[in-house]
């Protein structure tokens, strides 16, 4: 396919600019203001406080999920006060606690590893957090955040269409790629989003945040959605019940902790010694049990995934090959991409049609609940959930 970048916002239109208090949401704000845009600075609210806070070791600060919180609002409030920028905090806690954190705890009870960031930014970043901008009555022509992707259209109708939709492409900047991230945004969605570091490397953003005198610059960056130390509270609610890790053949080699602890691929905290180091093969909510086997019983030549975003709702209507990213931090791998019609004896229960994606070359630890992201010529055409 041929794709076509979309400009960033002109002069003089409205942008609301979702504003974390970090460097690259500040830059933002200010290259689209000096750009001649009108901006609105908006920043979504998701601690609510139901988690007791360990405020002694300050645990969150690198967190997205923090006590600390209002920190990052101060800081943007401070940052827009400054430039004179309109600036709103909107509540998605609730929708927060329900699509990310329920959502979170669900699928590792059920022995999937979900990616929380993916969630957000379907659901709350671009999706509650825009809601919310709507019921203040605030207009705006563009929504922008810091992210490091770009919005492109093909020249030509996809798959089977005549449809051009907004589709998302890789950043210039490939050691700050956040498209796999942002793999779920819809295409409609996308036709007011834009990103404008598209093609700004991250030392460049840092360069330029400095000369600006923007404390932003500073600020150590969030690694994860929340601290690992309050793992314990998300799950709270409900007492973790132990099983047994058992090898490939059915013997028990001991007793885990609860299923929602490991994840596929995991080697430590395991307290299972053996004549061989033994990985996280599967997850078995069914049976309460952890398969462990060698690392080289990990690898996958194939996976079947469902619940697909495809730009614009645009089913392809044959088999086709693409770059396939499996985790964030794997590089992607060719392989081929075909409708699965599950056979008599398949009793899964698939949401939407499942596709089956094979590989050229093994894969490790294919986790279920992690999202299989497509890409074609650096474009994502299509995302799925892995289901095994």
């Amino acid at each position: 396919m041929d794709f076509i970048e979309l400009d960033l916002p002109e002069p003089g239109s409205t942008v609301a600019v979702g504003m974390s208090g970090g460097v690259d949401s500040t830059l933002t704000a200010l290259l689209l203001k000096e750009r001649g845009c009108k901006v609105i600075g908006v920043t979504m609210s998701v601690w609510d406080g139901h988690i007791p806070a360990i405020e002694a070791e300050k645990a969150f600060h690198d967190a997205c999920y923090s006590p600390d919180e209002q920190e990052n609002i101060d800081d943007c409030k401070k940052f827009c006060a400054q430039q004179n920028i309109e600036y709103h905090v909107i509540d998605v806690s609730q929708e927060y606690n329900k699509q990310v954190l329920d959502y979170f705890t669900s699928e590792y009870r059920s022995g999937r590893t979900p990616n929380p960031c993916i969630r957000c930014n379907r659901f709350i970043k671009f999706g509650a957090l825009l809601e919310g901008i709507k019921k203040l009555n605030v207009e705006f022509d563009y929504f922008c955040t810091g992210h490091y992707a770009k919005i492109v259209r093909p020249k030509k109708g996809i798959w089977n269409s005549d449809k051009t939709p907004c589709m998302i492409a890789c950043a210039s900047d490939e050691s700050k790629d956040q498209t796999y991230f942002l793999c779920r945004v819809p295409s409609e969605i996308l036709e007011k989003v834009r990103f404008p570091l598209a093609n700004v490397k991250k030392s460049e953003v840092f360069e330029l945040a400095a000369k600006a005198n923007l404390s932003a610059a500073n600020r150590k960056e969030s690694q994860d959605f929340i601290d690992i130390k309050y793992i314990d509270a998300l799950f709270g609610d409900k007492e973790s019940v132990p099983g047994n890790f058992i090898d490939t053949k059915g013997k028990v080699l001991g007793q885990h902790k609860g299923i929602e602890y490991y994840t596929v691929g995991q080697r430590r905290g395991l307290g299972v010694a053996g004549p061989v180091p033994y990985y996280v093969k599967k997850i078995d909510a069914k049976t309460n049990e952890i398969i462990l086997a060698e690392k080289s019983e990990l690898n996958s030549t194939s996976l079947i995934a469902d619940d697909f975003v495809w730009p614009a709702g645009i089913e392809p209507d044959e088999s086709f090959e693409a770059s396939v990213k499996i985790r964030l931090r794997s590089k992607t791998a060719i392989g081929k991409v075909e409708r699965y019609f599950p056979a008599e004896d398949d009793k899964t229960e698939y949401k939407g049609n499942p596709w089956k994606i094979t590989f050229d070359v093994e894969q490790y630890a294919v986790t279920p609940g992690q999202s299989a992201v497509l890409y074609n010529d650096d474009v994502i055409v299509g995302t799925g959930i892995i289901v095994r």
